[in-house]
Parts: C-alpha cells; sequence; structure tokens
C-alpha cells in the first residue's frame, strides 16, 4: 500500500502574516498554516486537542502555538503538545516554491 498526497496552494508567501495564523480548509482538514519569525511556513490541523480551539488563532512563539481557549503550548514544527499537558496535532509538509506556498494533504491510501 502506498499513501499520495496532493499539492495545495494556500497563499502567496508575501501575504502570510508573520506570528499570525491563518486557516485554510482543505478537503475535509481545517489547517492552521504559521509563517514563523524565522521565515519558515508552517501547517498543523487547526483544533487543539484538549477542546478544539481554534490554533490560528493563538499567539506564536518561536516554534510554538498557544491555544487561545486554555493556553496549551503546542510545538508547530511536531505537533506535540507541552508536557504537563499531553496530546498532539497534525502536521503537514509546507513547500514553498518560489513565491508560491503550498501543503502536503495526505490523500486516501490506495493500492499499489
Amino acid at each position: 500500500m502506498e499513501q499520495t498526497v496532493k499539492k495545495v496552494f494556500v497563499g502567496n508567501y508575501s501575504e502570510l502574516p508573520e506570528r499570525l495564523g491563518k486557516t485554510v480548509i482543505l478537503q475535509d482538514k481545517e489547517i492552521a498554516i504559521f509563517k514563523l519569525a524565522s521565515g519558515d511556513v508552517r501547517a498543523i490541523e487547526n483544533r487543539c486537542p484538549h477542546r478544539g480551539g481554534v490554533l490560528a488563532e493563538g499567539m506564536v512563539s518561536g516554534e510554538h502555538v498557544f491555544c487561545p481557549l486554555h493556553d496549551w503550548k503546542i510545538n508547530i514544527t511536531d505537533g506535540l503538545v507541552q508536557a504537563p499537558d499531553e496530546g498532539c496535532v497534525q502536521t503537514f509538509e509546507v513547500v514553498k516554491e518560489e513565491e508560491q506556498v503550498f501543503v502536503l494533504v495526505p490523500n486516501e491510501v490506495t493500492q499499489s
């Protein structure tokens, strides 16, 4: 079995707000896109594992976002929640080509 991915355009690099989230709906997934102070762009599932807070509305610090509901700290790179809280969110690979930013979204698992 092989999992395929779909490359989906989410915006121009210069139009992404720095250290603020942007919500994008891709297929049946709601994804938060973040342009970090370093210039890197990251994409994660847009729901906190605690109570479903919208992570794109959270405060970004370094490579973490703080859930706006209960201040859970979530790593934007690997999706892990910082202890003592537990949980994780799905992360998505981001590709930048010239000025365009794409997110790689897994399709259904296919047989090869």
